[in-house]
């Protein structure tokens, strides 16, 4: 009889449902939902780089995207499911009172953004961020050494220390904070209780600084010290983390009778959405994973051996456990890939906006929606017609800020060499270009650290959706690139982990065998180009260092 585990994929604006069998790796089923207040655009202010999520969108959309499996599989499959396990963006922490209950699922800040879960994108804390950064690096143990060496506006130390600054009440109610990776996980098991609560390693490691250095969190007298505000904190917090194959507890009845699934049934600690993504994608070592989405995440592995006693400067993170049991996994990412695509998008369909507004108000969303799809991929199709040159435009990929190398999210795109010739094609081709280009940089720096790159494996709605975008990657970065077939790697990811905690397979390679996703295109870099976008890239790093102050 087949046994099946369910991972549950939280992205920025929805979440996936992938239903697999354990015992050939296939995927019975998936299904995805929006976030609905999300949606409509509620609890944000992007001019001012504020993102928040109410969790009640977490909860509704998890028993609406759970149960629309069940229509899609035979009756009686729900029945053999032995486990499940999540994903989800980060670093996004929401405050909890002292019964572990995010704040805003209280009457008194049902509506306070404040009290929602901080969206990794949330870009409020830059300067509580900075100030961190300058703590740990003044500290006789630097906290940040395995870190990257700077603490960044995304993560949450600084997201917690901005909102007790800005809401006294917020912070007048507040216990602790919880990631969102961990607090879905105790959801499920019934542990949101901080006295019951645990986290994964893959959260605390790479955002918390956690880490086996230091037997767990860095002392409350360092975070008191930054702030009187964040006293206590870090006391609220159990340092016993453990890595995704373990098991984190067991589905509650509550819970299986909203989602229609057995009563303890494994869950699986969680993890973030990209460090899943390199499960399935086999990762290992030598080989970078890139997460292509919104903004991308980077993802590799490799061994204490190989990386001895060096701590890799500007990125996010190196922890033991973190992706794979017994491997140190590494992390960097950018702050823009896809926005930065859409941001253009948007650029350039403003004169025709008030047409398609008018035109969903009449009941023509179809074709609302196919203008915005279609304008992304004639500028694709006129952008791959243009030679690459080393006359081209130069842009920098950092409109949301820069995630790695160097997390600095006050740093801003830029742009030159612009003309009277400059058209539309020409712009976005500079744009592929800059995102390409900002790939780059990460991949340098692991190489420069001693961390080998040879090849780089992508997932995410990019890598299916763009050859354009794609073949320029391969050209920019001069090395190979695969395409995995899954559609939803990042669940697969926690669908493996889940066979692995709830005891289908020994370890996670044996799970990886069976499960992980093959590979369904590859693309190699075109020679004539490599010697060009060598020249641009080095173009791109001066613009960088000039917009930077002098840091490129």
């Amino acid at each position: 009889m087949s046994r099946y585990t369910l991972g549950l994929d939280y992205g920025s604006d929805s979440v996936r449902a992938l239903l697999v069998d354990v015992t050939t790796g296939a995927e019975l089923a998936s299904h995805m939902v929006n976030y609905p207040r999300w949606a409509e655009g509620r609890y944000c202010v992007p001019a001012r780089d504020q993102y928040r999520q109410h969790p009640l969108d977490y909860i509704d959309s998890l028993v609406e995207v759970v149960n629309a499996l069940w229509e899609k599989v035979p009756a009686g499959t729900a029945e053999n499911v032995v486990g499940m396990s999540f994903d989800t963006t980060g670093s996004t922490p929401v405050a909890v009172n002292a019964e572990g209950v995010p704040l805003a699922l209280t009457d008194a800040f049902a509506e306070n953004p404040n009290a929602m879960f901080v969206l990794w994108k949330d870009h409020t804390a830059v300067k509580e961020a900075s100030e961190i950064t300058k703590a740990a690096n003044e500290n006789d143990v630097n906290y940040l050494s395995y870190m990257g060496g700077i603490y960044s506006s995304e993560w949450y130390w600084a997201k917690a220390l901005h909102i007790f600054r800005n809401d006294p009440e917020v912070k007048a109610a507040t216990y602790s904070w919880v990631e969102h990776c961990d607090w879905m996980t105790a959801l499920m098991c019934g542990t949101t209780h901080p006295s019951q609560m645990q986290m994964g390693r893959c959260a605390t490691g790479h955002k918390l600084m956690w880490n086996e250095a230091w037997d767990g969190f860095p002392p409350n007298s360092f975070f008191a010290g930054i702030d009187p505000l964040l006293d206590g904190v870090v006391d609220t917090l159990n340092p016993n983390t453990q890595p995704s194959d373990k098991a984190a507890g067991n589905l509650t009845a509550e819970w299986a009778d909203k989602l229609g699934l057995p009563a303890g049934i494994v869950v699986g600690f969680g993890a973030f959405d990209c460090h899943m993504g390199a499960v399935a994608a086999n990762v290992r070592e030598g080989v970078l994973t890139k997460v292509m989405g919104t903004s991308t995440c980077d993802i590799t592995v490799t061994t204490p051996q190989t990386l001895g006693d060096t701590c890799v400067k500007g990125i996010c993170g190196q922890v033991d456990g973190s992706v794979i049991p017994g491997m140190i996994g590494l992390e960097a990412g950018q702050s823009a890939f896809g926005d930065l695509y859409a941001w253009f998008k948007n650029l350039v369909l403003w004169p025709t906006q008030n047409l398609l507004h008018e035109l969903m108000e009449t009941g023509a969303s179809e074709l609302a929606d196919k203008i915005e799809a279609i304008t992304l991929q004639r500028l694709s199709n006129e952008a791959a017609l243009i030679p690459a040159s080393a006359h081209d435009i130069t842009a920098l990929d950092w409109v949301n800020g820069r995630r790695t190398p160097d997390a600095d999210q006050t740093v801003s795109m830029a742009i030159t060499g612009i003309k009277m010739g400059a058209d539309a094609p020409k712009l976005f081709k500079a744009l592929v270009e800059a995102t390409a280009f900002g790939a780059r940089a990460i991949t340098e720096r692991f190489r420069s650290e001693g961390v080998p790159i040879e090849s780089v494996v992508v997932i995410g709605g990019i890598s299916k959706k763009s050859d354009y975008v794609m073949q320029t990657c391969a050209d920019v970065w001069n090395c190979p690139i695969d395409v995995l077939e899954s559609e939803q790697s990042c669940a697969l990811g926690a669908a493996i982990m889940a066979a692995v905690a709830a005891g289908e397979y020994p370890t996670v390679a044996d799970a990886q065998a069976v499960m992980a996703s093959p590979v369904c295109k590859q693309y190699l870099p075109n020679p004539e180009n490599v010697g060009v976008y060598d020249e641009l890239y080095q173009k791109y790093q001066t613009l960088g260092a000039y917009v930077s102050g002098g840091q490129p």
